[in-house]
């Protein structure tokens, strides 16, 4: 996993940083052309949407690193340490299960956009390449959590222990785990 830190990480990071700094752009300078000069941009809707999927595939696998999905966690104070590394396992085994399968369904998908030549509707821009870099990081997100069923979570327990003072499920601030 630390090659993964050392260059995928960063690198999809920056990718999901550009392809939202450019959604935005598109957006405005689509907006402005629109109210201003009563002329869109041509197939922007279009761009959007690839952009988006790109965006959110591509933080797909650097959620699932440093596991920061939601989660519903209120029981798992009450677990015993050992189930709840157990379960914890098992979550990471079952999600890189269904990314696989995802993967795979998305690799077939890729494949049909292809073989049709499937483009958007406005630009003509083919699809499977798309589909097909979809499927890539989802197989990446399932080797990250083949890779995080052997790893501890940096707290190197549960993610939240009980404050007696604040209620249940509140972080101790004397107990929060250094990020970084």
């Amino acid at each position: 996993m630390t090659r993964l830190d050392g260059a995928m990480e960063p690198l999809l990071g920056v990718i999901a940083g550009v392809l939202l700094f450019c959604m935005m752009t598109l957006t405005f300078i689509d907006v402005a052309l629109r109210y201003i000069f009563n002329a869109p941009l041509q197939g922007s809707f279009e761009i959007t949407e690839l952009m988006l999927v790109g965006l959110i595939f591509a933080a797909l696998p650097l959620v699932s690193r440093r596991e920061e999905h939601v989660v519903m966690d209120f029981l798992d104070r009450f677990l015993p340490l050992g189930i709840y590394r157990a379960l914890r396992a098992l979550e990471h085994i079952v999600s890189a299960a269904v990314m696989i399968g995802m993967g795979c369904l998305m690799w077939q998908k890729a494949t049909k956009l292809g073989s049709y030549g499937d483009t958007t509707a406005v630009l003509k821009i083919g699809l499977a390449p798309f589909v097909y870099a979809i499927a890539v990081l989802i197989f990446i997100t399932a080797l990250i959590h083949v890779g995080l069923v052997f790893t501890r979570r940096r707290s190197a327990g549960r993610p939240r222990e009980r404050n007696p003072r604040r209620g249940c499920g509140v972080m101790d601030p004397g107990k929060a785990a250094p990020h970084g």
